[in-house]
């Protein structure tokens, strides 16, 4: 006869292992399945290894969802410091990279422990190697089937994640239990992930393969300040990342290679250096590999003075390095994304409890949900704020 449960959460990841802990506190009887040997395999290499678990000054504005509202509710019942205050309690030391960005100090292994402790302390039962074959309803009871057994429950969390990273278990098992309980799915696409070029550009940025950046990345949508990094496939670096989130297959964007620098800091350089040249300046302000490959590719003169050129022409010159636009081929795809973009309708939730409207008893948590967050500690932050609303609303 099958075990009896409060709820079955599926997926041991950072929401499934905060929705565990949570809903067991409660003194809900829990399980835990997890597909893979061991919990939290996403945590553990996220930030590399270090894990950036949440950041402090996250916002709305950080988030992307069709629902600009859904997700309000959730983040202000369970903020930044809440999570932060767990932290603390187990002694785990963090560092602070850019503002508000928190990552482990030492290894993202102890946040997977502090959450597995949570669980173990109040007697949360996790079951790995343990993958659901088959999800179904009878009245109010959910059965849960694996190769080996079946358990059921009157509460059942999907935490499954979603498709980046197949090698670590990303799937769409979530997105195809959604669908078989008639709930819809928003279009899902890979986000936070690197761009790839076209072959013609590719061969000409290929020698700057390494070389990184600071940038200001926009499109007609948002902007970022951020780090942009040349790849031998196309670019990366956090620029991209960004950016990415709020891009379309077709789409443009533009970068400003010199955010800091206007067409004045030039005149006034030439005016001070008039028998300098163009490459002087801008490798005064860029990588060198860099400057070789935009003089090279605008045909700029490395012998002629600057008080040689117009300020029509060096005005140009400045115009479009801030202006540089690119319509990527596309991207690296799930294997390189951070997080899926899209998923679980939010029309189809609870903005409080992340409940099903349709089917009693059934939640959807974490990256399975149309909620994505920007780069930065913003999407374990969701993870975390999800699975607190959902943990606290079983009954």
């Amino acid at each position: 006869m099958p075990k009896n449960y409060d709820v079955i959460i599926i997926g041991g990841g950072a929401a499934g292992l905060m929705a565990a802990s949570v809903c067991a506190k409660r003194g809900k009887e829990t399980l835990l399945l997890e597909a893979n040997k061991n919990l939290g395999k996403k945590i553990l290499i996220s930030g590399g290894g270090r894990c950036n678990f949440t950041n402090l000054f996250a916002s709305n504005d950080n988030f992307l969802c069709q629902n600009p509202h859904f997700f309000k509710s959730a983040l202000k019942r369970y903020s930044p410091y809440e999570f932060l205050d767990l932290v603390e309690s187990y002694g785990i030391e963090y560092v602070e990279k850019a503002a508000g960005q928190l990552f482990c100090k030492t290894s993202a292994r102890e946040i997977v422990n502090m959450l597995e402790s949570e669980c173990k302390k109040y007697n949360a039962e996790i079951i790995l190697n343990c993958s659901a074959q088959r999800i179904s309803k009878d009245g109010e009871t959910f059965s849960v089937t694996t190769a080996t057994d079946t358990y059921e429950s009157k509460n059942l969390i999907l935490a499954t994640g979603g498709l980046p990273i197949a090698q670590i278990g990303g799937n769409d098992f979530g997105l195809k239990i959604a669908k078989e309980f008639g709930l819809s799915i928003t279009s899902v696409e890979p986000a936070l992930v690197p761009y790839k070029l076209s072959e013609s550009l590719l061969k000409k940025t290929s020698l700057l393969s390494g070389v990184a950046l600071p940038v200001r990345i926009f499109n007609d949508k948002i902007s970022f300040n951020e780090d942009l990094l040349f790849t031998h496939k196309g670019l990366s670096g956090p620029a991209i990342l960004q950016i990415s989130l709020y891009w379309n297959a077709g789409e443009s964007v533009s970068i400003d290679f010199l955010p800091s620098i206007e067409i004045d800091n030039l005149m006034s350089y030439r005016r001070s250096h008039p028998k300098r040249s163009i490459d002087t300046f801008l490798k005064n302000n860029l990588p060198k590999k860099f400057v070789e490959y935009w003089c090279k590719r605008e045909s700029l003169s490395l012998t002629d003075n600057l008080a040689d050129y117009s300020n029509e022409s060096l005005t140009k010159i400045i115009t479009d390095l801030k202006s540089f636009t690119v319509t990527p081929p596309g991207t690296e795809g799930y294997r390189k994304a951070e997080v899926m973009r899209g998923g679980v309708s939010t029309d189809e939730l609870s903005s409080k409890t992340l409940e099903s409207k349709k089917v009693q008893g059934l939640y959807f948590i974490g990256e399975v949900v149309d909620v994505t967050g920007q780069l930065g500690g913003f999407n374990f932050q969701w993870a975390w704020a999800s699975a607190h609303a959902a943990g606290l609303s079983i009954t």
